[in-house]
């Protein structure tokens, strides 16, 4: 018997959403209905997805040239002996040791002067270093290390009108034995250029050996700005740092996360997601409020049917089940329809994006910040997608009670005496 009326429920939710001329503009703002719930989820899914893309690859570029851990000294130069790197090297999680000692210089070459970031790395730290190895614009990083050349920023390369293999000029400064500080220059060859598409890396970083950057400054061997601590799992950062900080034992040491240096910068970006999500889950909402709006309207054209209904033996229970699957049915169909879409408008995003590039012109090196803009990195995470399915669901699910709710307040001898 319940299978039977089931179907008789059915039958009738399809009744409902079918077009009549007496109803037909109740149906035309059901499709509506549907269109904006299609619209409001595929543009959700599309827009956090591209988001998320964005994000990915910021943060893959402020992690990926710094490390995810940093191990500084309290106050001026860090000693990187021999025992500290075992040590940091045997913590679970830590992937690579990375050492860097950074400076600040001037760059001069073709009669320009440009302020630089001198930082020396070791070869096999430059060559592992992907963010570099993979966007090098220019020659090669076969001869870095043997060779005490530079490896620049593209932009900087531009500024300084420079090209590989030419000789730049770096000037630093020392402390002669009266006390005063004196320029020190010195010539290298340039081996590369990269494109982080990243202006402050790409405009300003210099790579050049430790050990020759060591003997410029008349350092130690041992002498580092910091020690860089990759890790398996970036987001691990906080609690290993915090593992670090107790097992070192050591006050002269300063141990940092990435995401406690950008925590402002990360935490906008987060703010940004959710206010994004909110905003337009505003349109399902908006979409939810038409189905009520015109199932509420379909309820009272339908008095006279749902007055023979429930003269002919039908309980409130099937008349509300019936209006409740029509209602319901608008927003599933809808959120169906919105998640292919926004899918497929991922799928094809970067087609989408080079569209733009070719139409804002961002191509080539020149317009490499508008080409990271009109890239269109895509990221799509199940569980968002997933969520955001369940939002529309549940939003259409309660659109579609209240209708439901009405067609039970209908008495028969009040619906029969209007037909």
């Amino acid at each position: 018997m319940s299978e039977r009326a089931g179907v008789v429920e059915r039958w009738l939710a399809w009744r409902y959403l079918a077009t009549r001329q007496r109803e037909g503009f109740v149906s035309f703002i059901a499709m509506f209905s549907l269109i904006g719930v299609a619209l409001g989820v595929g543009t959700l899914i599309a827009v956090l997805s591209v988001m998320g893309g964005f994000r990915e690859q910021l943060l893959g570029r402020i992690i990926g040239m710094n490390g995810h851990v940093i191990v500084a000294a309290q106050g001026g130069l860090l000693q990187a002996t021999p025992e500290l790197l075992a040590k940091l090297k045997e913590v679970p999680g830590v992937e690579a040791v990375r050492l860097t000692l950074e400076r600040q210089a001037l760059v001069t070459g073709h009669g320009q002067t440009r302020g630089a970031q001198l930082r020396g790395v070791r070869r096999e730290d430059l060559l592992n270093r992907e963010i570099v190895a993979r966007n090098i614009i220019f020659g090669d990083l076969a001869e870095f290390g043997p060779k005490p050349g530079l490896v620049i920023g593209e932009r900087l390369r531009q500024l300084m009108q420079v090209r590989v293999g030419e000789p730049l000029t770096v000037v630093t400064h020392q402390l002669n034995e009266s006390g005063t500080i004196a320029p020190r220059y010195t010539d290298y060859d340039i081996l590369a250029s990269f494109m982080t598409r990243r202006y402050e890396f790409d405009s300003s970083l210099v790579f050049i050996p430790l050990e020759a950057l060591q003997e410029n400054l008349e350092y130690g061997k041992e002498t580092v700005s910091s020690i860089d601590l990759f890790l398996k799992d970036p987001q691990a950062a906080p609690r290993l740092a915090q593992q670090l900080r107790q097992s070192l034992g050591r006050d002269d040491l300063r141990v940092s996360h990435w995401l406690g240096l950008n925590a402002r910068f990360v935490g906008a970006l987060q703010v940004e997601r959710v206010m994004m999500f909110i905003i337009l889950t505003l349109i399902v909402v908006v979409a939810a409020m038409n189905v009520v709006a015109s199932f509420t309207m379909l309820v009272r054209v339908k008095r006279g049917s749902i007055a023979i209904l429930r003269t002919m033996g039908a309980g409130p229970g099937t008349i509300v089940r019936a209006f409740f699957m029509a209602a319901a049915a608008v927003g599933v169909v809808g959120t169906a329809i919105g998640a292919a879409l926004g899918l497929l408008l991922c799928a094809n995003m970067p087609a989408i994006g080079r569209a733009l590039a070719s139409v804002t012109g961002g191509t080539g090196t020149a317009g490499a910040e508008v080409d990271f803009i009109t890239s269109m990195p895509v990221r799509v995470d199940p569980t968002e997608v997933a969520f955001i399915i369940a939002v529309a669901i549940v939003l259409s699910l309660v659109a579609a009670a209240y209708p439901a709710w009405r067609a039970t307040r209908v008495e028969p001898v009040e619906g029969l005496r209007h037909e």
